[in-house]
C-alpha cells in the first residue's frame, strides 16, 4: 500500500545520505524503521489508552488476590 510522509529537511538529508552510502533505497530504511518500531509504539499507545480509561473509571483494576483466585494459582 503506497503511503507518503513529510520529513524534516535534516531527516531527509540524513536518509538520503544513508541510502546513497549503502546502495539501498530510502524506502528500504523507512520500512525497516517502521517494522522495528511498530511493536514498541503499539505497546506504548495502547497502554496509554488503557491508563486513560482507568483514570476515567472505565476499566476495572483487579487485586493480585483476585487474579490468583481467578487463575487458581494458589491451588
Amino acid at each position: 500500500m503506497p503511503t507518503s510522509i513529510r520529513l524534516a529537511p535534516e531527516t531527509e538529508q540524513r536518509l538520503d545520505s544513508l541510502a546513497s552510502q549503502t546502495g539501498r533505497t530510502k524506502a528500504y530504511y523507512l520500512r525497516e524503521m517502521i517494522e522495528r518500531s511498530l511493536g514498541d509504539m503499539e505497546d506504548y499507545y495502547l497502554a496509554a489508552d488503557v491508563l486513560e480509561r482507568l483514570r476515567r473509571g472505565e476499566e476495572r483494576v483487579y487485586s493480585s488476590a483476585e487474579v490468583r483466585d481467578a487463575l487458581s494459582v494458589d491451588d
